[in-house]
């Protein structure tokens, strides 16, 4: 998600769920091969894996940039077919390439043979008036046939006019039924459901049908929704951790990250949800938002906001 899963969000995030795939926010290839690339690519170690989302709709700079970021430790790189904003369709990329199926397959196939890694896609079930199953079947079909061979469905349509990306968010309703379509019409395919989907276990109806689900928002505004991922979706024994113990761990990579010029509001901005609906909570928030954005903001904002949270009995 632009400007909110960068490197200090994900590495917040894996306190959570050591197993959890997380997905970089979308980054343009403008971006990396005439940018700062080390500053949109670099990641710690501790953040895998991690997939990158890459924007684009050149061929020639998807392979470029993907060349890049090979010099990094990620997983997946992702081509993202989804997004409405307007700046996106601007630079012509995001959901407007589902309107250009073969355009899209070029851009997979020079990512494909310029690296090894596995690349895949993020669309919607359609977009504008281009929303037939039979449209959404063409698409899929190629773009496998280019070699992807992972699809991340957004379970609603996009309107590229006429609507802002909130909206594009709700409206239309939600067509879980035409993913789980998708995956019974493609089954050599990993189809994986993204849209509306809010807890554990919604996510566990949806893998009755299709093979993997993403979640967004959610699990930025409320991240402890992921506390459980491992144990009830991967099989794992730990121990799931407390919100408390998460926070303390949390507080020694930003103070690390604050010795390097670092601004404390850029890192903290991604933990305000770490407590949601328990007691405390909103002071937690008050505290951070109203502190770590003052220039001489240090680690004691963080610390004196934790404080605000102790002797709740379920952290």
């Amino acid at each position: 998600m632009m400007d909110w899963t960068d490197r200090h969000c994900r590495y917040f995030l894996r306190l959570i769920s050591e197993h959890a795939v997380l997905y970089t926010e979308m980054i343009t290839t403008g971006a990396i091969i005439y940018g700062d690339a080390h500053r949109h690519l670099q990641m710690h170690e501790a953040e895998q894996p991690v997939a990158l989302q890459l924007g684009g709709s050149n061929p020639e700079d998807l392979a470029k940039a993907c060349k890049i970021a090979v010099n990094y430790p990620y997983n997946e790189i992702n081509l993202n077919c989804g997004c409405p904003s307007d700046r996106v369709q601007n630079g012509m990329f995001g959901a407007i390439m589902m309107k250009h199926g073969q355009t899209t397959a070029d851009c997979v196939k020079a990512m494909v043979d310029a690296v090894d890694l596995p690349i895949t896609v993020k669309h919607r079930i359609g977009v504008d008036d281009f929303d037939s199953y039979e449209f959404l079947c063409d698409f899929v079909g190629s773009v496998a046939n280019a070699g992807c061979d992972t699809f991340i469905v957004h379970a609603r349509k996009a309107w590229l006019k006429g609507l802002s990306p909130k909206q594009n968010r709700e409206i239309p309703e939600l067509d879980y039924d035409r993913v789980y379509q998708l995956k019974q019409d493609f089954p050599e395919l990993e189809i994986v459901i993204n849209g509306g989907i809010t807890d554990l276990a919604q996510s566990k109806t949806h893998l009755e049908h299709i093979d993997g689900v993403m979640i967004g928002r959610e699990a930025y505004t409320n991240p402890y929704l992921l506390a459980e991922v491992d144990q009830q979706l991967y099989g794992s024994e730990k121990t799931i951790r407390n919100r408390k113990i998460i926070a303390e761990e949390f507080i020694q990579y930003v103070d690390n990250e604050l010795s390097q010029d670092i601004r404390l509001q850029s890192i903290t901005r991604h933990i305000l949800g770490l407590f949601h609906g328990m007691p405390g909570a909103r002071q937690f928030r008050r505290h951070i938002s109203e502190n770590a954005h003052k220039p001489n903001a240090t680690i004691d904002v963080l610390i004196d906001a934790l404080a605000k949270t102790t002797g709740q009995t379920d952290l």
